[in-house]
């Protein structure tokens, strides 16, 4: 006799550890939101004072993250939310959508700090503050901090947004460091170099145009339903090859939704045996699919007779 009721209760495990995972990326979200929050004042306030426009920006730049932050927050909500009537494959659509924004956010932000850049360089100015040194670099060290914080927890529960929010300090950290470099230079050069910083600020939003366009292409990748990487798809065949009466693995298609995996295997198995034989190996290689460390949803198994393909 088949127990139907274990393919529905592993649905529901993997629909428990998606919603695990979310609630991470959740909590790893909100504690960047408040860490930008209270950089991006310091920022824009010694900025201000200390006569730093490549401050300024890393400010501003600063207040984007707390924006995009709260986009990956949204989107990780819906992520996790259990697939209903009207969406039976769930919201994981929800978490590479927000992705997408945010990627599309940091070249927009760096679009702006180098117009205005730009803007600074033609226009004579005095130099920075001394002060606005030190602000650059206790900023360096906990952008740097929140990227490789979020960079892991975003790796863990497989976030592509996460991993994009994490950029966002990455890339702040890079104009945060060019701007130590630009004001450096303006101060120790002296007259004539009092734009050294704008220029940094200029060199550091080609960076991170680079990295928004690169995190854009893999958030895109995700909604147009790309291939997982080869190991997982091979791991999906080899465990299932390995089921009691399976004589080999036809077709394997598997998609990334969000933060669960949907999963199209074709067994091959006796072409003799009956539909009922063939219906329970197919249930048990959902099962062991299911089973798996690998966060799959769910399993859809064609069988095929052998010697007949």
């Amino acid at each position: 006799m088949i127990d139907r009721t274990t393919s529905n209760r592993q649905g529901v495990d993997a629909n428990r550890v998606s919603a695990a995972s979310a609630a991470k990326g959740v909590r790893a979200t909100v504690a960047a939101i408040l860490a930008s929050s209270l950089l991006a004042a310091i920022k824009i306030v010694a900025g201000v004072i200390g006569n730093s426009y490549a401050l300024v920006a890393d400010g501003i730049e600063s207040i984007l993250d707390i924006v995009n932050s709260f986009v990956v927050w949204g989107g990780l909500r819906i992520a996790a939310s259990p697939p209903s009537r009207r969406y039976p494959y769930g919201y994981g659509k929800a978490e590479p959508l927000a992705g997408l924004v945010g990627a599309v956010m940091v070249v927009a932000a760096a679009s702006g700090i180098a117009i205005q850049s730009v803007r600074e360089i033609v226009t004579p100015h005095h130099a920075p503050a001394t002060f606005t040194l030190i602000v650059l670099v206790l900023v360096v060290i906990a952008k740097e901090a929140m990227f490789r914080f979020l960079h892991g927890v975003g790796q863990s529960i497989g976030s592509s947004a996460v991993q994009t929010d994490a950029w966002h300090h990455r890339s702040d950290a890079l104009t945060s460091a060019a701007a130590f470099v630009g004001i450096s230079v303006a101060l120790i050069a002296g007259e004539g170099y009092e734009s050294a910083d704008d220029w940094a600020a200029l060199l550091a939003c080609t960076i991170i145009v680079f990295n928004g366009t690169r995190l854009f292409r893999r958030a895109l990748s995700e909604v147009m339903d790309v291939a997982p990487p080869v190991e997982t798809e091979r791991r999906i065949r080899k465990v299932a090859s390995e089921v009691d009466r399976v004589v080999s693995i036809d077709k394997c298609r598997v998609r990334k939704s969000g933060l669960v995996l949907f999963v199209e295997i074709h067994v091959v198995v006796d072409g003799d045996i009956s539909v009922r034989a063939g219906h329970s190996i197919a249930h048990r290689v959902k099962d062991v699919l299911l089973a798996t460390d690998l966060s799959i949803q769910d399993v859809d198994v064609h069988v095929e007779p052998d010697g007949d393909r």
